[in-house]
Parts: structure tokens; C-alpha cells; sequence
């Protein structure tokens, strides 16, 4: 019986490492995709300063897109680094917020007295 305990016990550890291995995974993806997302975004950027700084003299416009993909890249920047799973406001921070506000109230409840 012993045995088979230490066996459920390396399987749930193997399944829980399994689990952490597979968000630490999703977590690298996520950055590596904002990594790339601002590499283009920058290279793209740059080409377009040149075909204006190339062809429409005193006619600035290529700080537009800029500016759009600008926004769109800092909503992926949040959606990474702030809302993603471990960021300040992301599911992990909600459950740990959560747990922290219940053993508060457990702490400061009043204690219950059994009727004999």
C-alpha cells in the first residue's frame, strides 16, 4: 500500500510538472510573438520613413501607421507583460488576490460556539 501511495505521489508531481512545463511554455510563445510583432514593427516602420523621407518632400505622413500600429503593438505589450497569466493583472494575480482576501476574512471572523 506504501508503494502505491509514492507511486500516486510521483504521478501527480510528474502531472503537475507537466502542467507548470506546458504555461512556462505558452509564456515563452506569448513573448517571443510580442518580441517579434515589435521587430516588424520596427523594420516595417523604418522602411516607411525612407520611401517618405525618399519621395514626398516636406510631406511627412509615415508617422500615421506609426502612430496606429503604435497602438496596437502597446495593447499586445499589455496583453503579454500586464494581463497575461503571471502579469500584475492576470489570472495567476486574480487566485493569489482571491486566496489573500479569504484567509483575511478567516482570520478576523469571529470565532463559532458549539451549542452542547
Amino acid at each position: 500500500m506504501a508503494a502505491l501511495g509514492s507511486q500516486e505521489r510521483r504521478r501527480w508531481t510528474m502531472d503537475e510538472q507537466e502542467q507548470a512545463y506546458k504555461r512556462a511554455k505558452e509564456r515563452v510563445e506569448a513573448i517571443k510573438g510580442f518580441y517579434i510583432h515589435a521587430t516588424v514593427y520596427v523594420l516595417v516602420n523604418l522602411g516607411l520613413f525612407a520611401i517618405n523621407a525618399l519621395t514626398a518632400f516636406g510631406a511627412w505622413w509615415f508617422y500615421w501607421p506609426l502612430i496606429g500600429w503604435g497602438i496596437g503593438l502597446t495593447a499586445h505589450a499589455v496583453s503579454v507583460f500586464l494581463a497575461g497569466e503571471t502579469g500584475p493583472l492576470g489570472t495567476t494575480w486574480e487566485e493569489r488576490k482571491t486566496r489573500e482576501i479569504m484567509e483575511k476574512e478567516e482570520a478576523h471572523k469571529p470565532p463559532t460556539h458549539r451549542a452542547a
